[in-house]
């Protein structure tokens, strides 16, 4: 018997190239309530987000044609598909791997081999705190998760200001750096700055109380 109670009937886009790992993983899915897209690698991917939005992306980082890495570069600089959110599936595990797919625009990471449970938590997570889909999907509203909350006397510098602003258009760390023409090291110190300000977890929590406050 399906579990629907989970999915409601979202719509998820899983790339991987084993298809091993698509099967058990689309199954498992399917069976917790989601509509499973599918395809092979990046290029792929992008032409299914032609004909389709899902409301979140899980992908393997390593693939042939177009790997995550470019994926999520070209599903960020569109504004059909910046909102999305994005989950990077990988047999790296190393602090380096995590912090690049991070930084290049993913919302999570996780490791391979991963425990189907772990992976739904994160999924629905996700789905969540993507409470910008209602913004950005003109007659198919999302189900927002609470609303928010940080220290009310959170305070931005100009700077981190205009930074968040960036990270709730969906833009990557390398992508802010080069319009506001500084390091990316400098946007990954102002991010983690504002995270530690406001006791977010992480850039899709800073990107979704960015919008609620009239930030972005």
């Amino acid at each position: 018997m399906k579990d629907t109670s989970v999915g409601s009937h979202r719509r998820l886009l899983l790339i991987d190239d084993d298809p091993n790992l698509i099967l058990l993983v689309k199954d498992y899915l399917e069976f917790r309530g989601y509509e499973v897209l599918t395809a092979e690698n990046g290029r792929e991917a992008l032409e299914v987000l032609e004909k389709d939005l899902p409301d979140m992306i899980i992908c393997d980082v390593m693939m042939p044609e177009m790997d995550g890495y470019s994926l999520v570069k070209h599903v960020r600089e569109d504004a059909r598909t910046s909102w999305i959110p994005v989950l990077f599936l990988s047999a790296k595990g190393q602090s380096q791997d995590r912090v690049k797919g991070l930084n290049t625009g993913a919302d999570v990471y996780m490791v391979k081999p991963f425990e189907p449970e772990e992976l739904v938590a994160q999924v629905e997570s996700s789905l969540k705190q993507a409470a910008r889909i209602a913004d950005h999907r003109p007659g198919r509203p999302a189900e927002a998760g609470p609303k928010i909350q940080v220290p009310f006397d959170v305070e931005l510098t100009p700077t981190e200001l205009r930074v968040v602003q960036y990270v709730a258009r969906g833009m990557a760390n390398r992508e802010i750096a080069e319009e506001l023409n500084v390091s990316q090291r400098t946007i990954e110190s102002h991010v983690s700055n504002m995270l530690g300000k406001t006791g977010l977890h992480n850039r899709t929590e800073l990107a979704r109380w960015a919008l609620e406050n009239n930030m972005a």
